[in-house]
């Protein structure tokens, strides 16, 4: 029998009107799915039960606990939209809302459009709460997936690894990706994932003995150097991650030296340093395996230093180094920082300001630049509201920039689809080809063989690609050639900048906050460290104004650290 207690163990701390309305929201879905039943037979409370748990252990807010329990009542219950605002307020209701929204999107399997429909789950969360609780959802779904009939399984299992998992790994939420990684893989790849279970068994038997070793030989060395250790572990690298890697490898195990790790959880960033100084005096490093992602995190956030030495007898082993608050970050991601704003909000009353790393990945995705900004505030997810995701019949999703009509969907989808098209349906009714399509509706193009495509044409439609389409059209098959309006002295230039800094901590991230501040992409960026003594950072950016370039460079040459700059105009 589930108890409310399971969810307010771990967030016992809370104000006790929290945890009242907690047991309100409890209540309130027990009675909502009270004859509803799982495939298994288990009554289907059970699953949000087990679902907010989960976000109470990672200690999510209280709204979105809330909100997980009640994601169903109104899509399975027999509750209405307006039932959950008037008792729980406008925030629950809306994460519900969102969490029901996104229960409409289904992954059909067609790779080329997994992307868009990724994007299409972050357009239309609008919070980043609602994405959290739909992978908490999910990862109970999936524990249960046995039950599920069997035709299905394969559907969402795949939608699991293609969808959910790459959201949990841009979220920096390690744990819940290597949790559905592990119970997708089982279903999409059933001989693989056996295969792969049974070499790790082995392995995994065969180094426990030895990584008891090295755990005691190095926590003395550190102990002896007043290291301050908080705890020294090993981890294994979950089954599906290890699948990867032995496909690289020739699926051969012994070729793999970081299926278990031994981790080192310090006080601060400087014993992390201290302690990669002791096990390189302890054992020789393998060349080529240091990884410093303190210095420069991993796009979703993650820090940590990894390093592969050859260890005790000669053995390859891998340690990863960091401090309390970075593993914490690295297992729950925006749910760390989640937790922090909130304890800091309620012990000081003011508002914390933090520059999420992962909002760098979800940036990456449209190419645009956000600032940083103000931590709850950023809870928003809006570096999509420039777009539209529209669904075609067969339920494949369609990006497009805002203001589209149904002639950009016809060209997104083929040219002479496009040239053919003589209307169009969105859910099932007409509508002319002016029409503005909005987020997440169905589009039908309508074609015949005589159409062709007009002048007025190129005044319907949004995107490049389809004005490129009408023009070439126009020019090859009826001689009309229509001039593309150009500014001249306003087109994109791309300029370079070699920058020798030198190596600290955080360096990259301030010389990122000009461009965020600029609202400024940059097209590339990579480093050059093979000299520690002049350390370099190359990127390559666009924009119509030499000014502007130049403003960038004299911000960046006055953030601490930058000893020289080089700009440089590349060749379009």
């Amino acid at each position: 029998m589930v108890d409310v207690n399971e969810i307010l163990a771990p967030i016992r701390q809370r104000d006790q009107k929290e945890l009242d309305d907690i047991k309100e929201a409890f209540l309130f879905a027990k009675e909502a799915h009270k004859d509803q039943k799982r495939y298994s037979g288990d009554p289907y409370f059970i699953h949000p039960v087990a679902a907010a748990k989960m976000l109470a252990d990672i200690q999510m807010d209280t709204p979105t606990i809330i909100a997980t329990l009640l994601h169903d009542v109104c899509e399975d219950g027999h509750a209405t939209p307006a039932e959950i605002k008037k008792k729980f307020g406008d925030e629950v209701a809306f994460l519900v809302e969102g969490v029901t929204k996104l229960g409409t999107v289904k992954y059909k399997g067609i790779e080329r459009h997994v992307e868009n429909l990724r994007k299409m789950f972050l357009s239309m969360a609008e919070d980043i709460r609602v994405i959290i609780i739909k992978l908490a959802d999910r990862t109970n779904n999936m524990q249960t997936l046995d039950s599920v009939p069997e035709h299905k399984r394969q559907r969402i299992a795949l939608e699991t690894l293609e969808v959910y998992v790459p959201l949990a790994d841009r979220l920096g939420m390690g744990s819940f990706k290597g949790m559905l990684e592990d119970l997708a893989f089982k279903y999409v790849y059933p001989e693989d994932y056996a295969w792969t279970k049974a070499q790790l068994t082995g392995a995994k038997h065969a180094k426990e003995g030895y990584l008891t070793k090295v755990k005691e030989k190095i926590l003395d060395e550190l102990t002896k150097n007043n290291i301050n250790v908080v705890k020294i572990d090993s981890r294994v690298k979950n089954l599906y991650s290890i699948y990867k890697k032995l496909l690289q490898k020739d699926r051969d195990i012994e070729r793999i030296y970081d299926t278990i790790a031994v981790r080192i959880i310090t006080k601060n960033i400087e014993d992390c340093y201290s302690a990669l100084g002791i096990i390189h005096r302890l054992w020789k490093p393998v060349p080529g395996k240091i990884k410093d992602y303190i210095a420069l995190p991993k796009p979703n956030g993650y820090q940590s230093i990894h390093t592969t030495v050859f260890c005790i007898d000669g053995k390859i082993t891998e340690f990863q180094i960091r401090t309390e608050k970075m593993h914490e970050e690295a297992e729950n991601g925006i749910v760390a920082h989640w937790a922090y704003a909130m304890s800091g909000k309620r012990k000081e009353g003011v508002k914390v300001n933090k520059d999420l790393s992962w909002v760098s990945e979800l940036r990456d995705w449209q190419k645009e630049h956000i600032g940083t900004q103000e931590f709850l505030d950023s809870l928003k997810i809006d570096i999509f509201k420039d777009r539209i995701f529209v669904f075609t019949p067969k339920g494949d999703v369609i990006d497009l920039p805002e203001g589209a009509t149904p002639l950009d969907f016809a060209y997104s989808i083929h040219s002479d689809i496009g040239n053919k098209c003589t209307g169009a349906r969105v859910n099932a009714k007409m509508v002319s080809l002016d029409y503005k399509l909005k987020n997440g509706e169905i589009c039908e193009i309508i074609t015949a063989k005589n159409k062709k495509p007009s002048r007025d044409w190129l005044e319907l439609v949004k995107t490049s690609y389809a004005k490129s389409r009408i023009r070439s059209y126009l020019k090859k098959e009826l001689g009309i050639e229509v001039p593309i309006m150009q500014s001249g002295t306003n087109q994109t230039k791309h300029f370079e900048l070699n920058i020798v800094v030198s190596d600290r901590v955080g360096m990259l991230k301030d010389i990122l906050a000009v461009f965020n501040t600029e609202k400024i992409n940059i097209n590339d960026i990579h480093t050059d460290m093979r000299d520690r003594q002049k350390p370099l950072i190359i990127l390559v950016f666009p924009t119509k104004s030499n000014l502007v370039a130049d403003k960038v460079a004299q911000k960046i040459e006055k953030i601490k650290g930058v000893k020289s700059l080089e700009k440089t105009l590349l060749r379009n």
